[in-house]
């Protein structure tokens, strides 16, 4: 048989086409994750794009990695915008904690129609809104009613029945300030105190700040402040200290931020809540890589995968 230039150029394209099969995927054949956070002025989000980032190196030959957050907790319009640019840089999967449970949804819905697997973190998407639009998106997270119910529970084993406690929320439309108000609540019920006030401080410490000297102000007697986030138990603290009442009003969080340990260790803020801020992005990351892989749609993925939440308080190791 005669070895024509042909069958030369024929063996050679072989040869690639070989090599390609047998070498790991390029860059350009790697899925692309978006993960869209909320403020990044908030510790919180700012540790879980650290941590995103820190799998992502770890991790470099499996997936490209675009991170970005809105510039403060309420900027919904802006956080829908970035969706959307997502969607026009055609990632294949948006790893999202949305600012809002109910606004996001539509957006959401567009991104799916375009086949992009999209994942929830932090913030519970509405689940009314969600059968509105007649998708299924996996909520991957903790139990916040539960993991405020720790914190609560542990608050209520220094105060009485009777004694007046005030709750401040975060962004009132989110599914989490929701939950974290209800887990409250329900240890304050367990233990009879009388909470006199719900207030959004939307999730910033200015705004908790404002809400706390207020609540302070109109019930002298107060003696609890029960803050939806650590950001906004910081603004309590500072609202306490202002009114002369440090040691005298209990205050309590959620995230176990880096800006509250020093608070918990001489007894300023009693007990926050750690859902582990580092990992959440990296589980609900993780989670799309896998359906990726697996080629489920969105319709094939679970309804929600169960993260940890536990106490913490001074004596926490």
């Amino acid at each position: 048989m005669t070895f024509t230039r042909r069958t030369a150029q024929a063996a050679a394209a072989l040869a690639v086409l070989g090599a390609f099969a047998l070498a790991p995927a390029h860059a350009q054949d790697k899925p692309k994750v978006a993960l869209v956070m909320k403020s990044l002025a908030n510790e919180f989000f700012a540790t879980m794009e650290d941590g995103a980032k820190t799998h992502q190196k770890a991790n470099a030959g499996q997936y490209t990695l675009v991170a970005n957050g809105i510039k403060n907790e309420t900027d919904t319009a802006a956080q829908i915008k970035m969706v959307e640019q997502m969607v026009a840089q055609k990632v294949n999967a948006l790893v999202i904690a949305p600012a809002d449970s109910k606004a996001l949804v539509p957006v959401i819905k567009a991104a799916v129609d375009k086949g992009i697997l999209v994942v929830n973190i932090d913030n519970r998407l509405d689940a009314a809104a969600l059968k509105e639009k007649n998708i299924q998106v996996t909520f991957v997270g903790p139990d916040n009613r539960a993991g405020a119910k720790l914190v609560g529970d542990y608050l209520g084993k220094s105060l009485k029945s009777g004694d007046k406690v005030g709750i401040i929320e975060g962004v009132s439309t989110t599914f989490n300030a929701q939950q974290r108000t209800l887990g409250y609540q329900d240890a304050m019920k367990a233990v009879g105190a009388n909470v006199v006030g719900v207030q959004s401080g939307q999730w910033e410490i200015d705004k908790g700040n404002t809400v706390a000297a207020g609540m302070l102000r109109e019930h002298p007697d107060l003696k609890a402040l029960l803050a939806g986030n650590d950001s906004m138990a910081l603004g309590a603290v500072a609202a306490v200290k202002a009114a002369g009442k440090t040691g005298q009003v209990q205050v309590v969080g959620y995230d176990n931020i880096g800006a509250i340990k020093p608070m918990l260790a001489d007894g300023r803020v009693l007990a926050t809540a750690d859902q582990f801020g580092a990992k959440q992005a990296v589980f609900g990351i993780e989670t799309a890589l896998k359906a990726l892989a697996e080629k489920k749609t969105q319709a094939q993925m679970p309804a929600e995968i169960k993260t940890d939440v536990v106490l913490v308080t001074k004596d926490s190791k």
